[in-house]
């Protein structure tokens, strides 16, 4: 019931949060940018600035499924972004171009991360498997692990997500911090639409932070359960 608990309460939150980005995004993107480029455009010369002549700009379908893909290197922007002239796809497209250059660089933090979504991936997968085990134990497997073994394999899992969510946090604040800097500093934004754009990749960064406390409440609040009945 705890985490159950935990989890309607992280999920109400992450859907706030992702509510207010939405409405961060509309609001800025009715704002024309003073030097009406595209998102598309914008990206292309990011990626040029930094020398990143190997990696492709694309359009892809749906609403904030912008991600840069390190596996062909490709920045992959959802249409309004790649065709908005506004602040927020401004934003949103020299953050996915701060990922191609956070991979061009070998920055520690992404590689770190990259080679955990494997590690990610199978947790998931035997976390499923464990409660699907312990939901229907009594009948179908009965004698099969004890309940302070299944703890241990959902701390381990809880474990991976925790520590894939923390270091999400640092790669994801790093890429805005390179995307303003160089929006700024290569004049793509006035000083009010730099202030934009900043507020949209903080509204952003605030789901990874509720998907970290998340991952960290859940992971704490089963150790909690071992340990009490080690007692």
């Amino acid at each position: 019931m705890g985490a159950l608990i935990i989890t309607g309460f992280f999920m109400l939150v992450g859907w706030l949060v992702s509510n207010r980005l939405k409405n961060k995004f509309k609001k800025y993107s009715e704002i024309r940018l003073t030097k009406d480029l595209t998102g598309g455009e914008i990206a292309k010369l990011m990626l040029a600035d930094n020398g990143l002549q190997d990696v492709k700009v694309i359009s892809v379908e749906g609403q904030l499924t912008d991600h840069y893909n390190p596996a062909n290197k490709t920045v992959n922007l959802s249409h309004d972004v790649y065709h908005g002239r506004n602040a927020a796809a401004t934003a949103v497209a020299a953050h996915e171009c701060g990922h191609a250059v956070q991979h061009a660089k070998a920055y520690s933090m992404l590689q770190f991360r990259s080679a955990m979504v494997p590690v990610q991936n199978v947790s998931a997968k035997v976390i499923n498997m464990v409660f699907l085990g312990m939901m229907f134990g009594a009948f179908l497997f009965k004698g099969l692990f004890s309940m302070d073994v299944a703890l241990m394999v959902i701390i381990a899992c809880y474990g991976v997500f925790a520590l894939f969510a923390l270091v999400t946090l640092p790669v994801e604040f790093d890429a805005s911090k390179r995307a303003l800097a160089w929006i700024e500093t290569r004049g793509i934004v006035t000083r009010q639409e730099h202030e934009m754009a900043k507020d949209a990749l903080n509204s952003a960064a605030m789901t990874y932070v509720v998907a970290a406390i998340g991952a960290v409440t859940m992971l704490l609040y089963y150790v909690m359960i071992f340990l009490g009945r080690r007692d």
